[in-house]
């Protein structure tokens, strides 16, 4: 039981360091949205993560390799959604849409993955979790919106909106994808071909665009940030992602990704000098406590493969 505990523990930690890590990657998305082109700044990050991966994962690849061919289709198809679709999505809708509108639909992800898990592997969504998801969206719209919810009448829609809504299912489905990967499989490796399969998918319509297009000036600042999207956003991130989803599941670590609002606002106050005020902790202290009370039921069986549901 203690060691049951610890082990949830650790999974909401890791879900946590990715929640705040991605965070980031929505500022350097915003940041430099003029100066790096969406592809560009997709390509480059998962060059980056790819090269640091390198080093600890092809030891596990060499000796794992029979698997691995065994398990292409998956690989190929978990790589594709969540590594050359899902952040190139986000990135293209930062140009056409708010960030309001973002934050609201990328609530949208944890929701698409309990109902994805209640059809797909018949998980159960009690009331409680329904309540908890209630009660952390309540958080989250008095956060983007600052306690006046008439902002949300005057929304308009763009194609970016559509972009991020697509985004948010492509997550999702990687992350089912993710809880089902073969048990045969280390994390690791996992990861690494993940990782080479979204790359190998990007890799054309990235030389396509940079054959017809004035060659990439980045700046230090700019160097930097892909710097942070390769090493942070996408190598720490992921991996901590997959781990928490094999720690508590994908629907519990779902529930997690909420808290990414209140982890922007607390980036744009340390990087950006926006102020925190009563409201923001009101909307951090409803996101905490949703969280805590959605994901309770959780702790009560574990799901077919042994791992909390």
């Amino acid at each position: 039981m203690e060691q049951q505990r610890a082990q949830r523990r650790a999974g909401y930690a890791f879900a946590l360091l990715s929640t705040a890590l991605w965070s980031g990657n929505m500022i350097v998305a915003r940041a430099f949205n003029a100066s790096i082109t969406p592809l560009s700044l997709a390509f480059l990050r998962w060059s980056v993560a790819l090269v640091a991966f390198m080093p600890f994962a092809l030891k596990g690849l060499l000796s794992e390799r029979k698997v691995l061919v065994k398990a292409l289709p998956h690989i190929a198809l978990t790589g594709l959604l969540g590594v050359s679709i899902f952040n190139t999505l986000i990135y293209y809708a930062g140009r056409s849409t708010s960030a309001l509108n973002m934050s609201l639909i990328s609530i949208v992800f944890p929701i698409i993955i309990i109902v994805l898990s209640r059809f797909l592997f018949g998980e159960a969504i009690s009331a409680k979790r329904v309540l908890g998801i209630a009660v952390v969206i309540a958080g989250v719209l008095l956060l983007i919106t600052k306690g006046r919810l008439d902002t949300l009448l005057s929304l308009s829609f763009a194609q970016g909106d559509l972009l991020m809504l697509g985004a948010a299912l492509m997550f999702a489905l990687y992350s089912l994808l993710v809880r089902k990967r073969p048990p045969e499989l280390s994390l690791r490796s996992f990861q690494f071909s993940t990782f080479a399969m979204g790359w190998l998918f990007l890799a054309p319509a990235f030389i396509v665009e940079r054959s017809i297009s004035e060659p990439l000036a980045l700046s230090l600042p700019a160097f930097g940030a892909i710097l942070y999207v390769g090493l942070g956003a996408s190598l720490v991130a992921f991996l901590s992602w997959n781990k928490a989803i094999e720690l508590i599941g994908a629907s519990t670590a779902g529930i997690v990704y909420y808290s990414m609002p209140a982890f922007g606002g607390l980036l744009a106050f340390l990087l950006l000098g926006e102020g925190i005020g009563l409201m923001h902790a009101l909307s951090a202290l409803l996101i905490v406590a949703g969280i805590v009370l959605a994901s309770a039921q959780a702790k009560k069986k574990p799901d077919a493969s042994g791992r909390p549901a």
